[in-house]
């Protein structure tokens, strides 16, 4: 169980919820739903591939297809005025022959987003950066930030080595084996001129106690929710300095 199931699948239920929401009526339509999802974020990956995408969760109901987007970078997937969001629907709709609806939400601290992460290395990599320069970064920038642990592991020719190998590099801990420890994990590709090298990632973001909202955006929910109550503290402070004021005046 240590590093032979994938840490995300492992916790289905416990800390994580499913990226596909929907029910397959019979066999046929659950494969070819698969075969339509595979499709959608296969496309999305290629063509927001300068958005720092995170993570893709796709929702349906018998008419409407719902593709939310969580990336770092949602601008650049808005575009002016929203135009290539537009573009971007009638793109998803010669995948499926369904409605589409697209939800973009931004990442808050994509330090500590293991897809992130594990993409920006292999970018690094690609653009000749050091992969030991390019990790450590990643891993002392993630630990800043508030992760309690992160591992990452690559795996190929590395460095332009004649012998494939592997080399793993760690920081603070990454408890696999406790359900209710949050964690991220991704697998990204390199392609350099010696061969492809993988790199995997391993971010622990604390532990979860008691019963945690398992819906596809419940992280955003959360934020919004921050959100709100710290401006209505904001603005309750703000009423109170006002109303000593007038009283000092007074």
């Amino acid at each position: 169980m240590g590093q032979k199931t994938n840490p995300i699948s492992n916790r289905i239920g416990i800390t994580r919820g499913w990226d596909s929401n929907w029910i397959g009526r019979n066999s046929a339509e659950y494969t070819q739903r698969i075969a339509e999802d595979y499709r959608i974020r296969k496309y999305l990956v290629n063509r927001l591939s300068k958005a720092s995408l995170s993570k893709i969760v796709i929702e349906r109901t018998l008419k409407l297809v719902t593709v939310t987007i969580h990336a770092a970078r949602p601008g650049v997937i808005i575009g002016k005025d929203g135009k290539n969001v537009e573009g971007l629907k009638e793109e998803l709709k010669k995948v499926t022959s369904k409605e589409i609806q697209i939800n973009i939400y931004e990442v808050k601290k994509p330090e500590v987003d293991a897809n992130i992460v594990a993409d920006s290395i292999a970018r690094q990599i690609e653009g000749r950066v050091s992969y030991r320069r390019a990790i450590k970064m990643a891993i002392s920038t993630a630990t800043r930030v508030g992760a309690e642990g992160i591992k990452v592991q690559i795996a190929g020719r590395v460095g332009g080595a004649e012998m494939a190998r592997n080399e793993m590099f760690k920081e603070g801990r990454t408890p696999l084996h406790t359900f209710r420890a949050d964690i991220d994990y991704a697998l990204a590709e390199a392609h350099t001129k010696v061969g492809v090298l993988g790199i995997k990632v391993w971010i622990c973001n604390g532990e979860v106690y008691g019963k945690k909202d398992l819906s596809p955006n419940a992280g955003v929910a959360a934020q919004a929710a921050q959100a709100q109550s710290r401006g209505s503290r904001d603005g309750g402070r703000r009423g109170n300095r006002r109303g000593g004021r007038r009283e000092e005046r007074k």
